[in-house]
């Protein structure tokens, strides 16, 4: 492949930190082996080796947004510090085409003893601009951190918002050609976010982007690919959503000990035939209406891929109109029900349902669970015996194309829990036609009215 295909090309990329017990091995370790190489014997070692990164190799296209996932500790950082060249790499090879800017840990790159004008030409310079060149860009920064009077001030003076504010204004206004951010827009205020994911989705249409965060919603929704990394090795790379699902499962899985559940289990063929009549909830609703938000709903599905403890697990989710009844359609704007149906094999104390609602690139639209309902009342189940959670809302009126609901049995609290069963995309829904709407979701209007000087507007028709 020729270098003008790629921005970053990283091979058995790997970084090794020197661990002592003692500030004495350190000593040692800096005069022993130079006389074991004198009287030419084997160097001895005083510390151990910690490997933050190993092996890592993966290529970046030109033009492609990817997004780094991981634990605190799995090696997501040093790998951005490696390919930025703040960290000098023990092993493989890095490779770049085009000028990279990067917005790393808080605050660095800043003097906190310069002012917020000061830095910008420090940091500036330090990104590959000429002075002449931060001088045309100057007000244009100032005016994209919007920190006010502070620009006269030393760094050391300002929040971490502010810091924030500066460090993405001045990368921003380098004209990169990679850019890499390290979960330091977490801390910026709601306004100021959405003006970087502006910034972001217009450069994404012509630069690179590597993207490292927490928040799963912003991988699934900027990156186009995704990389998995635990314990400095890359265990997967590929699709946002598939990648999502893995980090989830492996979060759990090394906190709670928790093994994927392998065994199928097979509904009752009576129960499954003659207990569930499915209803078609479109029949109460005008049929000739070009506007209805119809939503086609398809069996709760066993085989999707899932993990859990086992405790407990799920064995049906359904969507039921007002009079309970099971749909195989519903439509936008209506009242409906979420049913999900577990079955303990143990003891379950506190138990939590719920689900999330996702779209197609596995965004979660909206979720909930029974914690908060049942937080001041704790239940004791026991084992052999069924839950139900029922969860009643209005559905948003969604645009066209396919969701899926993931709903999952935990115990204990929101903050500290065990998860029984999660299943990804149990149930998928597919939106047929479709409202006016300009969101992610629609909401039914109880009114949409206009008034003329306080009084109700006059047609055409009421004219005539």
């Amino acid at each position: 492949m020729s270098s003008e295909s790629f921005a970053v090309r990283v091979s058995n990329l790997g970084k090794a930190y020197q661990i002592y017990n003692s500030p004495e091995d350190r000593l040692r370790q800096f005069f022993l082996p130079k006389i074991d190489h004198f009287f030419k014997k084997v160097p001895r070692n005083f510390f151990k080796e910690f490997w933050a990164l190993s092996n890592a190799s993966f290529e970046i296209p030109k033009g492609q947004t990817v997004g780094i996932i991981g634990r605190n500790g799995s090696g997501k950082s040093t790998l951005l510090q490696l390919i930025c060249g703040t960290l000098t790499h023990t092993t493989g090879k890095i490779e770049t085409v085009g000028r990279i800017a990067a917005l790393l840990e808080l605050g660095s790159g800043f003097n906190q003893e310069f002012t917020g004008r000061e830095n910008i030409y420090l940091n500036a310079s330090i990104l590959g601009l000429s002075n002449p060149e931060i001088d045309s860009s100057y007000q244009d920064i100032v005016k994209f951190a919007d920190i006010g009077d502070f620009i006269e001030q030393p760094v050391k003076t300002y929040s971490s918002g502010m810091v924030v504010r500066l460090a993405f204004a001045v990368i921003a206004h380098v004209k990169a050609d990679i850019l890499v951010i390290d979960e330091a827009l977490s801390v910026g205020d709601a306004f100021f976010t959405q003006k970087c994911m502006l910034f972001l989705r217009t450069f994404m249409q012509k630069g690179t982007v590597i993207f490292v965060s927490h928040d799963i919603s912003s991988i699934l929704s900027l990156c186009s690919r995704a990389i998995l990394l635990n314990k400095g090795l890359i265990v997967a790379d590929g699709n946002p959503k598939d990648i999502s699902e893995r980090y989830l499962e492996a979060l759990y899985g090394e906190n709670q000990q928790i093994d994927l559940l392998k065994e199928s289990r097979q509904l009752d063929a009576e129960n499954d035939s003659a207990a569930i009549i499915y209803k078609d909830a479109r029949e109460s609703f005008i049929n000739n209406s070009n506007l209805r938000n119809d939503v086609e709903v398809f069996q709760f599905d066993m085989g999707s891929s899932n993990f859990g403890l086992g405790g407990a697990y799920i064995d049906s989710v359904e969507i039921l109109d007002v009079k309970d009844s099971p749909c195989s359609w519903v439509v936008g704007g209506q009242d409906v029900c979420i049913q999900i149906s577990c079955v303990t094999r143990s003891e379950i104390y506190m138990p939590i349902i719920g689900f999330q609602f996702k779209d197609k690139l596995g965004q979660v639209i909206f979720c909930d669970n029974t914690y908060i309902s049942y937080v001041d009342k704790p239940i004791l189940v026991e084992a052999n015996r069924k839950l139900l959670a029922r969860f009643k809302f209005c559905l948003p009126i969604l645009p066209e194309g396919d969701y899926s609901i993931s709903p999952a049995i935990a115990a204990g609290t929101q903050e500290d829990h065990v998860q029984h069963h999660w299943i990804h995309d149990a149930m998928t829904l597919r939106v047929h036609a479709s409202s006016i709407c300009l969101g992610l979701v629609g909401l039914a209007m109880k009114e949409i009215s206009l008034k003329v000087d306080g009084n109700p507007v006059k047609t055409f028709k009421d004219l005539s």
